[in-house]
């Protein structure tokens, strides 16, 4: 409802890279979104460098957004990673939100299951993205920790690795990580799937097939490979999304 896209797959990128500062971030998220992505979200390397303090970038990616919004009529959304320990975390979501953020994201086992869980429910009034990052690889099942435990803390989105990217994910794994995503569960709300992980804009209609229309596709590295330009490899990821829309039930 945020970006009045209920009948289509969301587009999701990334701020990156690490030693860019406020200026130069603020300046790819207009990029990004007056290509008409939907969720710009920081790297989740990014937290409260000296090169790009988070008060400061949070505020410079605002503005770019607003920006953009004005240039084209169409709404994007910046999502800001917050991270450190819980007073730092529940401080940055209120300067996050008293900025006019609408999304942000966090890392579970970064800031750890019960920060999170509280951020949710007594810090935040906006969605939360959940980033696998310091997740491991072999010391927890994903179908429990991306299946269960980001959607039982609070987690409206849950970014998992995507099959056939940089990860050793099946594609069998995925589809079961996003139908857990889906699927009744007690009194909890169903939440978000969002395949990430070497994801390329030739895939789109591929993996919208796979997933389905209630999905959020992510691409960071993708989109940056076209280096000058970025603009139009970005519209052509959004277009190619919208597109899947209508030859995916």
């Amino acid at each position: 409802k945020l970006v009045a896209a209920e009948k289509c797959p969301l587009t999701c990128t990334a701020l990156k890279p690490q030693g860019f500062s406020p200026h130069q971030l603020a300046a790819l998220c207009k990029t990004f979104a007056v290509a008409g992505i939907d969720i710009i979200k920081d790297d989740h390397g990014l937290s409260n460098q000296s090169f790009a303090p988070f008060a400061e970038r949070v505020a410079a990616c605002q503005i770019a957004i607003e920006q953009a919004f004005h240039e084209t009529g169409r709404r994007s959304f910046y999502a800001p990673n917050l991270s450190g320990g819980p007073k730092t975390v529940f401080e940055q979501a209120k300067i996050a939100q008293d900025l006019g953020v609408q999304v942000i994201m966090a890392s579970p086992m970064l800031v750890g299951l019960p920060t999170f869980y509280e951020l949710v429910n007594e810090h935040l009034r906006i969605p939360v993205l959940g980033h696998p990052a310091f997740s491991g690889a072999l010391r927890i099942s994903p179908d429990l920790l991306f299946g269960k435990l980001f959607r039982l803390v609070g987690a409206d989105v849950v970014i998992f690795p995507n099959y056939g990217g940089r990860f050793s994910y099946s594609d069998t794994l995925c589809a079961r990580l996003a139908a857990q995503a889906r699927q009744p569960w007690g009194n909890l709300l169903p939440t978000m799937p969002s395949p990430a992980g070497g994801m390329t804009v030739d895939r789109v209609q591929e993996m919208v097939d796979f997933y389905g229309l209630d999905t959020m596709l992510l691409i960071g590295g993708g989109l940056y490979t076209a280096g000058d330009a970025l603009l139009e490899r970005s519209r052509e990821f959004v277009e190619r999304v919208q597109h899947s829309s209508t030859t995916t039930g």
